[in-house]
């Protein structure tokens, strides 16, 4: 058993954060498409807000070596174009 069993940063639990940031905004983004809005509609803001909150911290750790930053960045920018296309359809239909 000379193989060492210490992790490596390909290992670490940060490398999960832009794929999942990618998932989640990739489900927020979704509710844009008209058909799947008032579908989507409950899923966009908690989705959205977690797509943008995890890809932030994905690009952090990948800036450090850890993780890709593609994910992390196109995670980021679906999330934020779900969460913040709810607000603006609430604020179109209240008006």
């Amino acid at each position: 058993m000379s193989a060492s069993t210490t992790p490596g940063r390909a290992d670490a639990p940060a490398v999960g954060l832009g794929p999942t940031a990618l998932v989640l905004g990739t489900v927020a983004a979704a509710g844009v498409w008209p058909t799947l809005t008032f579908a989507l509609l409950p899923v966009m803001p908690i989705a959205g807000g977690l797509a943008v909150t995890f890809g932030l911290m994905g690009v952090h750790q990948a800036r450090q070596g850890v993780g890709r930053l593609w994910t992390a960045v196109t995670g980021t920018a679906l999330g934020a174009v779900g969460f913040l296309y709810l607000f603006v359809l609430l604020m179109a239909l209240s008006g």
